[in-house]
């Protein structure tokens, strides 16, 4: 696959985060749980390199919890103060705070003033706005389903010390050989459906559960046995839920999109793509 899943506005993003990054203090990097090696951003890794940074691993609800655990570890080996936050379902807020105060006195930063400037990145659709909203106790970041939904500069006050910038998302220009990495972007929303095509990620997204957790489809789906080829899986599910053409054919798109859906919303149940290696 060859995705050219960057967009102009990106590179405007890319500019906004290095004229305000020498007003931070911290850097709150958050990473989809479901791709911790995938979705981090190389070239805002470069960007960041020299700040306090803490590493937050989004959606864990729709993670596997054993695998995101292994990440947290590995993480931790490497040196990088990491930890899972749902800004969804009662994520705890004293743990991030805690988390910025060890960072900013590992840095020698945190008893030399009493208010503090954060700023968040990370790849379109990681939670940034939610995460900032789950801060503040209030919706004051615009938060959406799709990517690209913040695309100006938000300076939101969280509390009496600290004060964040909700950015835009952004990715990186498609370089690399690995076609898995444009399809795990797709298949968990940082790059818009259309960019590649629904009917293209769901066909890699069968062929990934199949071989990781095949009784997953099984069970959502109602199925004896999973077909080898992905289009034949589409067919009996579309037929299943009478997502059909006129005249009685299946709709590929629909049933692809509805199947896409069902994975990012946990209905298939917890899974990570991007798998660690242990040491």
């Amino acid at each position: 696959m060859s995705v050219q899943w960057y967009p102009g506005h990106m590179a405007k993003a890319k500019r906004l985060i290095r004229e305000q990054l020498r007003l931070c203090d911290v850097v709150f990097e958050l990473a989809d749980a479901r791709i911790p090696r995938t979705g981090r951003n190389p070239v805002l890794d470069q960007m960041i390199a020299h700040k306090p940074r803490i590493l937050v691993l989004t959606k864990p609800d729709l993670a596997d919890p054993v695998l995101t655990r292994q990440w947290l570890d590995v993480l931790g080996q490497s040196g990088t103060l990491a930890l899972k936050f749902n800004a969804v379902r009662g994520g705890r807020v004293e743990n991030v705070f805690q988390a910025v105060q060890r960072v900013l006195d590992g840095a020698g930063k945190g008893h030399t003033k009493g208010f503090f400037r954060a700023i968040t990145v990370g790849i379109p659709n990681v939670g940034k706005s939610s995460f900032i909203n789950r801060l503040t106790g209030q919706r004051v970041a615009a938060v959406g389903r799709q990517p690209g939904i913040t695309r100006g500069k938000q300076w939101i006050k969280v509390n009496r010390w600290l004060e964040v910038l909700d950015t835009p998302g952004t990715l990186w220009p498609p370089t690399t050989s690995d076609p898995a990495v444009g399809y795990r972007l797709a298949a968990t929303g940082a790059v818009p459906d259309e960019v590649v095509g629904k009917e293209e990620v769901a066909a890699w997204l069968i062929a990934w559960i199949t071989e990781n957790n095949p009784g997953a489809l099984r069970k959502r789906y109602d199925l004896r046995v999973i077909p080898g080829e992905p289009v034949d899986l589409l067919e009996i599910i579309g037929l299943r839920r009478g997502l059909l053409l006129p005249g009685g054919k299946v709709d590929h798109e629909k049933t692809a999109a509805m199947l896409l859906k069902d994975f990012r919303n946990g209905m298939l149940g917890r899974f990570t793509l991007d798998v660690p290696e242990l040491p």
